[in-house]
């Protein structure tokens, strides 16, 4: 395996792969708990690459999933750009300080048929061996306000 990337270190914490569950709530639907795997690895350049699934609790469906980099800049400041399969591409910007991750939104693109999102917040940060994440958002005419929170365990 490649060494991890100088400007990489402040995300060693992060490496590995994590499993847990969370709890989602926002006006326009209901309440909902969910299964997560995230995983972060690296390849030895200026980034860690970041892939994030979800599951239905009761059946094991896919729900949710996302990809991208997080691309620290060496000075504290880091950035994450994102895909989703629901048509929605983010860019966000923000701070690593030890074991917590900051970032907001700087740029959101939709495809035609995506949701409109016009800004989200997301934050990771790791309490002893639990890693926890959670998104903002402010989407469908509705301010920024809380989505998802998650609870995870490092498997690998």
């Amino acid at each position: 395996m490649a060494e991890l990337h100088s400007v990489c270190r402040p995300l060693a914490f992060l490496l590995g792969t994590w499993q847990g569950t969370g709890t989602g709530a926002y006006p326009t639907i209901e309440d909902f708990s969910y299964a997560e795997e995230i995983s972060f690895t690296h390849v030895g350049k200026p980034f860690v690459a970041y892939v994030q699934k979800t599951r239905e609790v009761g059946t094991g469906l896919p729900l949710h999933a996302e990809a991208g980099y997080l691309r620290p800049q060496g000075d504290g400041r880091i950035e994450l750009v994102l895909a989703q399969p629901s048509g929605i591409a983010e860019m966000l910007e923000g701070t690593v300080e030890g074991r917590d991750i900051q970032l907001a939104s700087t740029a959101l693109l939709g495809t035609a048929s995506a949701k409109p999102i016009v800004a989200t917040e997301r934050r990771f940060w790791a309490d002893g061996e639990v890693l926890h994440s959670s998104v903002a958002m402010a989407a469908m005419g509705l301010e920024l306000q809380h989505h998802v929170v998650s609870e995870l365990y490092r498997v690998s």
